[in-house]
């Protein structure tokens, strides 16, 4: 019998944007996202991310009104300009858990947010339905409502009308490496690999919408979730060595039981990366 990954639930997940208070406007106004607390990034968490350049810039943090176990941080990282989600290696979109996906159609219409995929039942589960919208920051969102409980997907019911994270979609060369390093520090299982479309990602790189990704889905504890899909080889790794965080979705944060020996510490929380170049911020639960 298999033992419960070591890593979950996700609990956070930081946006690097050009402009704070645009994705703070657009958070509170069409997802009921609450700020919680803002401040500047010292030497020490700098450091810890490997990205000397983010000292001194200035972060926000965000929950879901109806769920304060879930924080959304954006950083400001005035080079974020111009990020397009599947262009690159690393965490590639956030897939956030609501109660009616055609009422937040009906309310992101005409909005800071685009929409980039109308609301529709997955092709393997009609139980299933789901939009994408993009944020400010060029932050891609998957938007998903279980019509009603799945067997053998063990996902969150929402608190409210949009609730936090419980899917991480992350993006890099091939899949046996990511497995391995979620395998070798987290004891999560390994996962089926499977041919599914990711819209997203073809249209990034011109390809038919309809091309079929090598993906997995690999489960975390605490409901949730981390999507990890192969990219074309056109896709931009992320260097061992950067300034800055890289654009758009930059972060994720998780519980685990205990912080890895080899993590970076700042605050009481630990830093690793993973074998895509993502950055993963640990939290001893």
């Amino acid at each position: 019998m298999n033992q419960p990954a070591r890593l979950g639930g996700i609990v956070g997940t930081t946006i690097s944007a050009p402009s704070i208070g645009d994705v703070h406007r657009a958070w509170e106004r069409y997802l009921n996202y609450l700020p919680l607390a803002e401040g500047q990034v010292d030497a020490e968490l700098a450091r810890a991310w490997n990205a000397p350049a983010m000292k001194g810039a200035r972060w926000l943090t965000m929950r879901p009104a109806a769920n304060p176990d879930f924080t959304v941080r954006v950083v400001e990282h005035p080079h974020a300009g111009g990020y397009r989600a599947f262009t690159a290696h690393g965490w590639n979109a956030a897939e956030i858990m609501v109660e009616d996906v055609d009422a937040m159609a009906d309310a992101l219409a005409g909005s800071s947010f685009r929409i980039v995929g109308e609301p529709a039942d997955l092709g393997f589960c009609p139980d299933i339905r789901a939009m994408q919208v993009v944020g400010p920051a060029g932050e891609l969102l998957y938007l998903t409502q279980f019509k009603k409980p799945v067997p053998g997907l063990d996902v969150p019911v929402p608190k409210g009308p949009v609730d936090r994270a419980f899917i991480m979609i992350l993006g890099g060369p091939s899949l046996a490496p990511m497995q391995s390093f979620y395998q070798q520090h987290f004891g999560v299982p390994e996962a089926p690999v499977l041919k599914s479309r990711v819209i997203g990602m073809a249209e990034a790189f011109g390809m038919d919408r309809e091309h079929r990704f090598d993906i997995a889905a690999l489960p975390l504890a605490g409901q949730s979730l981390i999507e990890i899909d192969a990219m074309p080889a056109a896709a931009k790794p992320l260097p061992e060595q950067a300034a800055r965080l890289p654009s758009g979705i930059s972060i994720v944060s998780f519980r685990v039981p205990e912080l890895p020996a080899e993590a970076a510490r700042a605050h009481g929380a630990g830093y690793l990366r993973g074998a895509a170049g993502e950055l993963l911020e640990l939290f001893p639960a």
